[in-house]
């Protein structure tokens, strides 16, 4: 056939490694030294191994790895290869349901429901999630009650409230249970009274009035459909006295989370634990005040009385357990406090995946109407959550919210209603080979029952692996196990089929042992029977046909391998998942460059390893999230204005008001200049009426909107 022309050998060049992100001339699955079959899968998802007897026989250069289609040229039959390839299975993929009608357990919130995914190492496959919240789902409501004495008011007002909270929720769901439940503090000193002894008993005593014993937690009514019975157990309550400022409230929301039948939760249902409470509360450790160094298991321990038995032998529980507990049994937990203890739940809540806190009046007078907010804003919510997923597994997330923008890193979407779908697309890559090569993870919405099964099998061995033959003639009178078409050597022999021992030197076979005009072994190893025996070296591991590859020469970050994450394979830092780059110096992560609005650098830069980089002239910040004198500034702020001032407008109508405009409103009679940053802002409403607002970020960079309470006229 003759040459080929230059261009035409470039182009063959540039679709050949397409896919492998390799320089022409390298071929990624040649270059790496793999030796065997399951060295060669986890090279590059590209290569293959063939495992046929004679290949290669009178060729010297050829690699039982390489590229597929170099293997079948150069002679290897397509039955004598090893090429596995990552596949994905949908196994049930039920319709979104959508309202809540008939059995609860035939509702469906989460498509699909099971995968099946096969992965080669370091290839990944890609699938989407849709995700809806039903209408008209049923909703269990527990309300758990701080009944220290300080709660008193609280208690009373509630014995009035149960019906109206019941036909609050009615507006929302048509099947409705409530609970309820108490707590105080673990009945032992420093936290109770125990002095005088009267006052075991009535910790009222030193106060002259009466009150329970002290109690840690007592679940009093089950969940249920019949109202009239909250409000009767609830006026049959009476508060208790504690001697310290915390309260147990920890331990009571674990028992309520984790006792399923004494509660009587359903697996059909949206469940809400309501904390209600006007203090702080004690946390993992503070048991050790009383002596207490057992953790908390966090089982269910409720005797027969319904309290809970280990108060005073047990710890209170961790933020970690609490959030373990929660994701477990499907649970909102909502924090209704009063307003001093509000940024300390607040600061709870970000830890505790599908929280909300509420700011509850003294009296509780306003719990009804905090509820309602709190449910809402966790029914406009969505928000996915990983189970068990295995380490060497690496998952990234891109969202599909409302407007049908997709938001890279993000695996929530908010500022919903009920009915709304929305859709993630999720890419599970394998970074590694367990030993168990097939895992069960779980991707599944917070607070919902509903879940999507994912197995993934790891394809990290060879098939022909199977058919390895111990002790093969094929390799010197059975100095050798045959795997693959190549034969593995005893200790202490060497050569293609196990032919020398150690210690053999031959002269004319030293040619096999070094390429074209490079040192014997690469100048690290010997030449026993044409084949590199590599040396030891203080650095790492030195292996490779000719001892070309080690583990220790690859490029460093600030001294150190790889930049500490990766490492080094045949020249090439192989990066931890979150890591890219030839130094892996460089994060894959997107969540850093989020904004609160849940837009990519505020939609005024790009992502670049994991920081922004703001390209919107004026724009700054983490997120470039500031950005006063941006020319878009009135407009975009004009649509928060109509949406959370005037309840109108593009945004309102689109529900996406609370997902998007996170400023606070101020109504002014006139603008005053704030800041040389302050950016004064007109425009026409629906009427004709001039509108006029100031755009004002404070040093904390919190944004103010100052609205002009009367709009002027066009004269």
């Amino acid at each position: 056939m003759g040459a080929l022309p230059a261009q035409r050998q470039l182009w063959m060049c540039v679709l050949i490694f397409t896919g492998i992100t390799e320089v022409c001339a390298s071929n990624v699955c040649t270059s790496r030294g793999a030796s065997t079959c399951k060295q060669c899968l986890a090279v590059h998802p590209s290569c293959a191994w063939c495992f046929q007897e004679d290949f290669g026989q009178g060729v010297a250069s050829s690699s039982r790895c390489d590229l597929k289609s170099n293997l079948v040229a150069a002679g290897c039959a397509l039955s004598g290869l090893e090429y596995p390839t990552s596949k994905l299975q949908v196994i049930e993929d039920r319709p979104l349901s959508n309202k809540a009608a008939g059995a609860t357990q035939d509702v469906t919130q989460i498509k699909p429901q099971k995968l099946h995914i096969t992965l080669r190492p370091d290839d990944a496959k890609r699938f989407t999630v849709k995700v809806r919240q039903v209408e008209d789902y049923p909703v269990d409501l527990y309300y758990l009650m701080d009944l220290s004495y300080s709660m008193n008011d609280d208690l009373f007002r509630l014995r009035t409230l149960g019906k109206g909270l019941a036909e609050a929720m009615n507006r929302t769901t048509s099947n409705l249970r409530m609970g309820f439940g108490a707590f105080v503090d673990k009945p032992l000193s420093p936290y109770m009274y125990i002095s005088p002894k009267e006052a075991v008993m009535n910790p009222c005593y030193s106060i002259n009035t009466t009150c329970l014993p002290q109690f840690g937690y007592k679940h009093v009514l089950s969940l249920t459909e019949e109202v009239g019975r909250f409000t009767e157990e609830v006026k049959k309550q009476m508060v208790s006295r504690n001697r310290d400022a915390p309260e147990g409230g920890f331990d009571a929301i674990i028992q309520a989370a984790v006792c399923k039948e004494q509660i009587g939760w359903r697996p059909g249902a949206s469940h809400l634990l309501i904390f209600t409470s006007d203090a702080k509360t004690h946390v993992a450790l503070d048991g050790r005040l009383a002596g207490i160094v057992q953790p908390n298991d966090g089982q269910c321990h409720l005797n027969s009385d319904n309290m809970y038995s280990m108060s005073t032998t047990m710890d209170y529980p961790s933020l970690a357990l609490i959030t373990e507990k929660m994701s477990e049994n499907n649970i909102n937990l909502i924090f209704a406090v009063t307003n001093p203890v509000v940024p300390l739940y607040q600061n709870y809540s970000e830890l505790i995946p599908g929280t909300t806190v509420g700011t509850l009046s003294n009296d509780s007078g306003n719990v009804i109407q905090l509820i309602q907010k709190a449910y809402a804003k966790i029914r406009s919510k969505v928000e996915l959550e990983l189970q068990g997923i295995p380490e060497e597994l690496s998952l990234s997330f891109n969202a599909t919210c409302l407007n049908g923008e997709l938001i890279p890193g993000l695996k929530s979407c908010s500022g919903l209603k009920v009915g709304d779908t929305v859709s993630f697309s999720v890419e599970a890559r394998a970074r590694g080979c367990p030993k168990q090569k097939k895992k069960t993870f779980i991707i599944k919405p917070v607070g919902f029952k509903d879940s999507l099964s994912i197995t993934v099998t790891f394809e990290c061995d060879c098939k022909c692996q199977a058919k390895a033959q111990p002790l093969s003639p094929k390799c010197h009178y059975g100095n050798g196990t045959y795997e693959c078409g190549i034969c593995l050597c005893h200790p202490g022999r060497l050569g293609p089929h196990c032919e020398c021992a150690e210690g053999d030197y031959n002269p004319t076979e030293q040619d096999r042992c070094s390429g074209h005009h490079s040192a014997i072994c690469s100048g690290r190893g010997d030449c026993v029977c044409g084949q590199c025996v590599c040396h030891s070296s203080d650095f790492g591991k030195v292996w490779g046909k000719l001892c070309e590859c080690d583990d220790f020469n690859c490029l460093r970050y600030k001294g150190e391998l790889c930049s500490g994450h990766g490492v080094c394979n045949c020249g090439f830092c192989q990066c931890a998942p979150d890591w890219q780059g030839e130094n892996c110096n460089c994060s894959r992560r997107t969540d850093t460059c989020m904004s609160n609005l849940g837009l990519l650098c505020s939609g005024r830069g790009q992502c670049v390893c994991g920081a922004c980089e703001c390209t919107q002239p004026g724009a700054y910040g983490a997120t470039c999230d500031k950005c006063p004198t941006c020319p878009d500034a009135c407009t975009m702020k004009k649509e928060c204005v109509e949406c959370k001032h005037f309840k109108r407008g593009k945004l309102f109508e689109d529900n996406t008001c609370s997902r998007i405009c996170k400023d606070e409103i101020q109504l002014v009679d006139e603008l005053v200049l704030h800041d040389t940053n302050a950016v004064n802002c007109t425009y026409k409403d629906e009427d004709d009426c001039v509108e006029r607002f100031q755009y004002y970020e404070d040093a904390s960079g919190k944004s103010i909107l100052f609205v002009v309470k009367e709009p002027g006229t066009t004269g």
